[in-house]
């Protein structure tokens, strides 16, 4: 487990519980390998805006891609993209390239925006900074360190 993050958790007094499973690289085959429904599992997505670097972070459902026309007009930035992983691995240094856990604020603070689909459940399960361990906490809990704004993020089909 990334030892920022669970230092972070513990500051937070934040009960988790940690899954270990064998290594696995996509949000789906994570969920798979942790023995989860995809749809419970949340996956972390960095979005950027090229105009000024802004970028935040959706969580949205494993099975799904984020829908770049809502977060357009959620954060009022019609040039955002999904970020490359080239830009953002130096953001997330200690963790396993891919591996980004949904906390903003253990990142420079940024924004973090949360599926409407993942808020209506009782916990998130997410990664842990590793390719072969994911988080699970209560979602109360969860929202209360994250503070996300929670939207409709997410598609079935990417969207561009």
């Amino acid at each position: 487990m990334h030892f920022g993050l669970m230092t972070f958790l513990a500051r937070e007094q934040v009960p988790f519980e940690l899954l270990t499973h064998r290594e696995a690289y996509t949000a789906q085959a994570r969920a798979a390998a942790a023995h989860v429904p995809g749809r419970l599992v949340a996956k972390a997505v960095v979005v950027r805006d090229p105009v000024d670097d802004w970028c935040a972070l959706a969580v949205i459902p494993a099975h799904r891609h984020v829908d770049l026309t809502r977060m357009r007009a959620l954060t009022g930035r019609p040039r955002l993209r999904l970020a490359d992983e080239a830009w953002f691995s130096p953001l997330f240094a200690d963790c396993e390239v891919g591996a980004i856990p949904p906390f903003g604020r253990m990142f420079g603070g940024l924004a973090v925006y949360l599926d409407e689909a993942l808020a209506a459940q009782d916990c998130l399960v997410a990664s842990a900074g590793t390719h072969h361990e994911e988080l699970r906490v209560p979602m109360s809990d969860y929202l209360r360190i994250a503070r996300p704004e929670i939207a409709r993020l997410s598609t079935e089909r990417r969207a561009a």
